[in-house]
């Protein structure tokens, strides 16, 4: 604000959060019925956009057979204990990227 006395103006500043990227990508993996399955993919910067996991279509959250951890950029997710139901396409989103394995 700018207040001359007999004038006055105001404007106001907006900072937006650059879109965060994914530079490390998720990787395939084998696991045997009963293992732990750790899939793991890094962003560009620390970010307090969504990110979300998925297994096929179902979005996934931290439980008692799902680990989700996010440290800094690197961002974690622990099937416990797969089954052969367990078996598909895991994907990673944040804003417009995806990453899959």
């Amino acid at each position: 604000m700018c207040d001359t006395g007999d004038q006055q103006t105001t404007a106001t500043v907006l900072v937006k959060e650059p879109a965060a990227t994914i530079v490390e990508t998720l990787k395939d993996i084998t696991s045997y019925e009963g293992e732990d399955a750790v899939f793991e993919c890094r962003l560009s910067r620390e970010t307090t956009q969504d990110a979300q996991w998925f297994l096929g279509d179902v979005p996934l959250q931290s439980n008692e057979m799902n680990e989700i951890r996010v440290q800094g950029t690197r961002h974690t997710l622990i099937l416990r204990k797969v089954t052969l139901e367990d078996c598909g396409p895991i994907s990673f989103k944040v804003g417009q990227h995806t990453s899959a394995a």
